[in-house]
């Protein structure tokens, strides 16, 4: 921070800090004006021009710096300078000040803010570029958050300060009149009888009213700013149309099918989407092999005689297709007509807000209208702009359930997930499998021990891990397919005969024609929605992997729920995405779950936290079934039991988490899950020993010590027996 900065933050505490040392928050009460009315209205009287500088001058201050007091002060403009003078001084007083916490915001922290809130300072500024002013108007008409947040907010943006002044001024005008009308009438009060009069209860009708009132307008001119130049039907073909037949979509029509809407759902190939035919089920119809593999290979932990594992690898992927085609029923058009959805097979383009050009797969061409449109058309695999790669008929997550012969040497692009878990299923299945990844570990979005965790069971299976590596050139080198990657400045040299590219997905928006109404894609492909997951229009919505920013099934789910519900019925009520407890699963062995905030995620934030651990090597289960290793980590506020986020890794760490997902959604605490009876012996028993080991870490010692005088004052005796820890029974209800 340069001197300036900090001469600016100095003068700023200090007039904070002699603003609270001479009883300012206690003077600007409305207690306090009503004591002192007559005395200052006398003293106004006398020095009308000083004392409405002076309010004008305090008023700044107070606005500038986010000090208490400024809707006291609104009133008591009303209440000694009437509605016309209040409201003038008022008016300036307050944009004055606003501009100043604008101008101070940026000066000191729009630098260090922009980017250490980098996605929510993007998001502003999509909102100002894409409404201009009236996006700020809006925030000041109807404050989803206080006025000095929004000053502080708005700083961050490129906004002009000329913009932001008018604006301001402008918008804010009603929400003055209103409070400076309240406080005339507040130094009407004499009697208990002017309470009830006319004047004063409309004035605080008007108090609680506006809000309403101008959300009501800001809504109706937004609608009205954002269909200019559509002709909405007079009619509809549909109450709801839905675009793509994945996860997303399915959960879209379902609901509106549910609820009686009339629904089309248009799927130009196969419905049930990546997550069927070529995602969560076959890749793990694939793992599930891997691990059958694994275990037969490694027999001798059981008692049983290790054996060579010898199998066809076309007769694997035969089994993956046989379970793709045992779960498609649940997706099929079949079951979607019965359940009352209109199932069409083409391509959807976007006419206008409420209507669609429906090319058939079969040559047919018709156009339908519907109050409201999802869009849900998923995504696909990214493919980096490497030179040669695409010479090497790449492998990804779309095209490998075609693949009939095993690789002998297979090359993986990509740590992440999808990349990590296919990585294994190979190795497990037999394959060389040497996996590039440009970060310096694996899983980057997990904590770092995650990560050497599931490196050294890697490296155990043999996989050859290049980690800091970053692909640069494929060829082809006297019949053998290479890659050439740059690692610490050196040229590194990697032979292969299949590659497969995971990482990381792209949108699928081609053909749906969102320039037609006016939508631009983000940077990363993804389409702009809004917290109701509406796509600019009230009544276009998205969801899925369409619309980000998760890349899962059940997150796409999730979505579809306010899609569908807000496309239905949100001209009644809107409802805005949780994305509070959002769970997730990475399928390697050991699997890797998590929900809510992660070590890193907490320290960057700055949240404060403490851990609780509990390593599964010393669950019963676990040791049972010779998976006893991994561990369970907890956040919680400090002292406190209200759980921040969980990490799980180990076998069946998808099911464990499914408890503490349950107790964040609901508020449960960890003493909570510990009070619960858990079946034994189960893997979910760790949830409760890992609720158990915070317990102990917080056991009332003074208590605790007071017990143990009382128990030895009962027991007759007088000396002092040794010192106990509090440590809670592993399996308190009872012996094993």
């Amino acid at each position: 921070m340069t001197s300036k900065k900090w001469i600016l933050v100095a003068l700023i505490v200090a007039v904070v800090i002699g603003f609270i040392a001479s009883g300012g928050d206690e003077l600007l009460t409305l207690q306090n004006l009503k004591d002192n009315q007559q005395l200052l209205e006398s003293w106004i009287g006398r020095n009308l021009v000083v004392a409405v500088l002076g309010f004008v001058a305090i008023y700044v201050v107070v606005t500038a710096l986010s000090l208490p007091g400024a809707a006291i002060m609104t009133l008591a403009g009303g209440a000694f300078f009437g509605n016309i003078y209040g409201l003038a001084a008022v008016s300036v007083a307050s944009t004055i000040g606003a501009s100043i916490a604008f101008l101070v915001a940026r000066f000191l922290l729009r630098d260090t803010l922009r980017e250490r809130y980098r996605d929510t300072v993007a998001k502003m500024d999509r909102g100002i570029k894409k409404d201009g002013a009236f996006y700020l108007a809006t925030l000041r008409l109807v404050p989803v958050f206080p006025f000095f947040l929004i000053n502080l907010a708005m700083g961050l943006t490129a906004m002009k300060l000329r913009t932001y002044a008018l604006v301001s001024w402008a918008a804010m005008l009603p929400g003055t009149f209103v409070f400076v009308n309240a406080g005339t009438q507040l130094s009407q009060i004499q009697s208990t009888g002017d309470i009830l009069s006319a004047e004063l209860l409309l004035s605080f009708a008007l108090l609680g009213l506006f809000p309403l009132i101008a959300k009501f307008v800001v809504g109706f001119i937004r609608r009205r700013r954002v269909y200019a130049g559509w002709q909405k039907p007079e009619s509809f073909d549909y109450n709801l149309l839905v675009i793509g037949g994945g996860s997303a979509g399915l959960v879209s029509a379902y609901i509106a099918a549910a609820v009686k809407a009339k629904v089309a759902l248009i799927e130009k190939h196969k419905m049930g989407g990546d997550c069927l035919n070529t995602g969560c089920v076959p890749s793990k119809a694939l793992i599930r092999s891997a691990k059958a593999a694994d275990t037969l290979r490694h027999a001798n932990r059981y008692g049983l005689e290790s054996v060579p594992v010898k199998g066809s690898f076309r007769n694997i992927m035969h089994r993956v297709q046989e379970v793709i085609a045992k779960v498609e029923p649940h997706d099929s058009p079949d079951r979607y007509r019965k359940l009352g959805v209109d199932c069409i097979f083409g391509e959807a383009t976007f006419v206008s807000p409420w209507e669609l050009e429906i090319k058939h797969n079969d040559g047919r061409t018709e156009r339908l209208t519907a109050r409201s449109i999802v869009v849900a058309t998923g995504g696909k695999p990214a493919m980096p702009p490497i030179p040669g790669l695409k010479e090497m008929n790449p492998l990804n997550s779309d095209n490998l359930w075609q693949l009939q012969d095993q690789p002998e040497r297979l090359l993986v692009l990509g740590g992440g997930p999808i990349g990590s878990e296919l990585a294994h299923a190979f190795a497990r299945l037999g394959s060389r499998v040497t996996q590039v990844e440009m970060a310096d570990r694996l899983l980057i979005k997990e904590d770092v021990e995650v990560s050497e965790l599931i490196r050294k069971q890697f490296e155990r299976d043999g996989i050859d891990l290049r980690l800091g590596h970053a692909a640069k050139e494929f060829a082809v080198e006297d019949g053998e397919k290479v890659v050439y990657c740059e690692h610490q400045g050196e040229r590194i040299r990697i032979a292969f005969d299949e590659v497969l590219v995971a990482v990381g997905r792209a949108a699928n928006t081609e053909g749906l024609g969102l320039s037609n109404i006016g939508v631009e894609t983000l940077p990363n492909g993804t389409v702009p929605v809004e917290e109701d997951m509406s796509l600019r229009f009230p009544n276009v919505f998205a969801c899925g992997d369409v619309a980000g920013p998760y890349q899962f099934t059940h997150a796409a789910a999730h979505q579809a729920w306010y899609a569908a519900v807000n496309g239905l019925f949100g001209q009644f009520r809107r409802f805005r995405v949780d994305y509070r407890v959002m769970p997730w699963v990475t399928f390697t062995s050991p699997e890797v779950a998590r929900v809510g905030l992660s070590e890193a995620e907490a320290k960057e934030k700055g949240i404060a936290y403490e851990v609780t651990r509990y390593g599964l090597d010393d669950l019963d289960r676990a040791i049972a079934e010779s998976e006893d290793f991994g561990f369970i980590k907890v956040l919680t506020p400090p002292g406190k039991d209200r759980i921040l986020g969980a990490v799980v890794v180990g076998s069946h760490a998808g099911e464990i988490l499914a408890e503490f997902t349950l107790a964040m959604k609901h508020g449960l605490g960890l003493n909570k899950i510990l009070g619960t009876i858990h079946p034994y012996p189960t893997w979910n028993e760790s949830a409760k020993y890992a609720a158990g080991e915070w317990k102990r870490a917080h056991a009332p010692q003074a208590v605790l010590n007071l017990l143990e005088k009382l128990h030895g004052w009962r027991r007759g005796k007088n000396t002092k027996t040794p010192r106990s820890t509090y440590a809670p029974d592993r399996n308190p209800t009872g012996p094993k």
